[in-house]
């Protein structure tokens, strides 16, 4: 296992996200999606976190399973919503026994269909971060919102806020986005407030247009006109969706690597296909 940080440090780094699955058909079908990308030798997987801290026992037993399992450094999400302090320090406490060192510190979604929320003792990422660090031994990410937080006032204030988290953290991701000037603008706009760490950008494979519009909307992001219209050609065809999504991710990758990113960052839903794609169309191989 390795922290990201040093991953990072020491170069491009290119990885994928999981979420935990719901039941035992779930389980088998990742199983066999960590099995057929754990070849493209990614540096790290991440491990999303439910609304609510609803899925605190099932991520933590994905990320036991690919730390035990897999020669894959993990990184377990952990959310502000619905923990105490003393609640983290468990958490804390069994990841560190598990061996685990990379934990991506976010806001987190309250409690789905209007679900009375659990003790929070978090208003904002930045105090879990704090927490984090103080507890020591593990390398921190940070959300990053290129299209601005959706909770965020203005620009001004989104880019503080991110530069302030980065300070305390390692590095960051960034939601998914599709136009590459939005990324570039952020990462400007904190080498200006003098933030420089590693901002590595979230890439969505579109398969399905409605499904990554409503994920959009949750995050503040924009599914451009022409994204609508070149995945509209598709029509019913899912197949032809599926590649015509992958072409989308791949040319917004390909402008990312030329624009000198630090890495890329898949949100892989847990499916393999589109990432396989990806990778054969950049000319990606997984290392000697």
């Amino acid at each position: 296992m390795a922290r990201i940080s040093d991953i990072l440090a020491a170069g491009r780094t290119y990885s994928f996200e999981f979420f935990p699955p719901k039941n035992e058909a779930g389980w088998l079908s990742l199983g066999r999606t960590i099995s057929e990308l754990e070849h493209l030798a990614p540096d790290f997987v991440s491990v999303t976190y439910g609304a609510g801290g609803s899925t605190r026992t099932r991520t933590a037993d994905l990320v036991s399973w690919v730390r035990r399992q897999t020669a894959i450094t993990p990184m377990a999400h952990l959310t502000c919503q619905g923990h105490t302090r003393a609640d983290i320090r468990d958490i804390l406490m069994t990841y560190r026994a598990e061996g685990v060192e990379n934990i991506l510190a976010l806001g987190g979604d309250p409690p789905a269909h209007g679900a009375p929320a659990p003790p929070s003792d978090y208003h904002f990422s930045l105090e879990l971060v704090a927490d984090i660090a103080e507890f020591g031994g593990f390398s921190v990410g940070v959300a990053a919102h290129p299209e601005l937080h959706p909770r965020s006032p203005d620009r001004a204030t989104d880019r503080q806020h991110l530069a302030t988290k980065l300070e305390a953290a390692d590095f960051a991701i960034t939601q998914f986005f599709f136009d590459i000037e939005h990324y570039l603008s952020m990462v400007e706009d904190l080498a200006a407030l003098g933030t420089t760490k590693p901002v590595l950008p979230g890439i969505m494979p579109i398969s399905n247009l409605g499904q990554v519009t409503r994920m959009a909307h949750m995050s503040g992001a924009e599914v451009p006109p022409w994204v609508v219209q070149a995945m509209g050609k598709a029509g019913d065809n899912l197949d032809e969706a599926e590649r015509i999504g992958v072409d989308l991710a791949t040319e917004l990758c390909a402008k990312l690597l030329d624009a000198g990113a630090p890495g890329l960052h898949f949100y892989a839903l847990n499916r393999s296909w589109a990432i396989r794609q990806i990778y054969r169309n950049l000319g990606l191989h997984p290392s000697p």
